[in-house]
């Protein structure tokens, strides 16, 4: 075996090492809502004392239209705020104890993302809330996706995609989701939601990230001797 096939070898087991490091944490990138997308109905949802819980209904003419704005990977459902329901929601949370130890670190990046809309020039709507809280229930930061009005939807029916990202806050140990729908419209909540996600995931280490560029300028350097020896 050549001195450089030694090298590139060393040098692809020095990246495979540093990738496993980043895997572990990547492996956080799922969506971590129970039942985010209505297809469980109300699953995974709990329902606050004297307040209605949003429903799960089927996509179709007296909601939204399959055909209408929205996921292009919807199922059957879509959460709605429901016929003569004023206000409707309903909360779950997510234990992040298991990675005290990481977030505490400020390390660990969370994308919260979903489909929010509402039905024609109404402005019923859906707010997603997130509340980052630690082990005695203390909230240590928020995060929010919607409303969205009429005007964003250009006054059509339909579910409009939203996004925000950011760093978990060091210390949290669990993230509560509430889901809120209201009507300001006619009878019917026609508030909407659906492929609601959270995921989490880990910021590589800025030596994590000095070890891989390490390791792949060795593996140029080796490529480089190995074409000068053949050249």
């Amino acid at each position: 075996m050549t001195t450089s096939s030694t090298l590139l070898r060393a040098c692809g087991a020095l990246c495979l090492a540093a990738a496993a490091l980043g895997a572990q944490a990547a492996s956080y990138n799922t969506n971590l809502i129970v039942n985010g997308d209505a297809e469980q109905g109300f699953a995974g949802w709990t329902a606050y004392d004297g307040y209605a819980a949003f429903s799960s209904v089927d996509y179709g003419s007296n909601w939204v239209l399959p055909t209408q704005p929205g996921p292009v990977d919807r199922g059957s459902k879509l959460f709605v705020g429901g016929s003569g329901v004023a206000t409707a929601l309903g909360y779950q949370i997510l234990d992040l104890s298991g990675n005290a130890s990481a977030i505490a670190t400020g390390q660990v990046s969370y994308d919260l993302s979903g489909f929010l809309g509402g039905w024609s020039s109404q402005d019923d709507n859906a707010v997603f809330f997130v509340n980052f809280m630690d082990a005695a229930n203390n909230s240590l930061g928020t995060a929010q996706l919607g409303p969205v009005t009429a005007a964003d939807r250009g006054n059509a029916t339909g579910l409009l995609f939203r996004e925000t990202t950011g760093l978990l806050p060091a210390g949290t140990t669990q993230v509560r989701f509430d889901l809120v729908m209201t009507r300001l419209n006619s009878n019917d909540n026609d508030g909407y939601a659906d492929n609601l996600s959270f995921a989490i995931s880990a910021v590589p280490e800025p030596e994590t990230m000095a070890l891989m560029a390490a390791g792949l300028g060795l593996i140029g350097f080796a490529a480089r001797r190995r074409q000068q020896k053949n050249g």
